[in-house]
């Protein structure tokens, strides 16, 4: 018999899928994204766990961080990525976000929850980044710049 370790990441995504559910149970599908997020927030704080919404994500470009108003919807525990959707189907898009956002922000597991669907199991997706990053740049480079209207410094004509 092979015994496999829980990590704290299925842990995590565990008790998150398990406040999913409890609030796809009392709500059903058709409300608006912000009803779900604000409803999962609830459960996991009545639940002890930590997290943060609306985290700022930057985006590194050629070796530069560059704030795009990227947010993620939810960060468990400093550990698991979860984007929130409340649309009709999930599209490989959605995936391709989950999994921009996890090598955006190093984290390595994200759970993919659309809560616009009869039953939820076929509205959810757990994500694993295998990505590894590449050497770090110079510290020159590694520091947050906000650049004013675009990303490119152009004369005016």
């Amino acid at each position: 018999m092979m015994v496999v370790a829980e990590t704290v990441e299925n842990v995590l995504t565990e008790r998150i899928i398990g406040a999913a559910i409890e609030v796809h149970r009392h709500l059903g599908p058709g409300l608006l994204e912000t009803a779900y997020d604000e409803c999962l927030c609830y459960e996991l704080s009545q639940q002890g766990v930590r997290f943060q919404r609306q985290v700022a994500l930057p985006i590194t470009y050629k070796g530069v961080k560059l704030d795009c108003n990227y947010r993620l919807d939810l960060l468990v525990e400093d550990t698991v990525v979860v984007e929130v959707k409340a649309i009709e189907a999930l599209l490989p898009v959605h995936s391709a976000q989950l999994l921009t956002y996890l090598k955006s922000s190093g984290k390595r597991v994200g759970l993919l929850i659309n809560f616009n669907v009869t039953q939820l199991t076929k509205g959810l997706k757990r994500m694993v980044n295998h990505y590894v990053e590449p050497n770090s740049p110079p510290p020159s480079l590694r520091l947050s710049q906000r650049l004013s209207g675009s990303a490119v410094n152009r004369e005016p004509r």
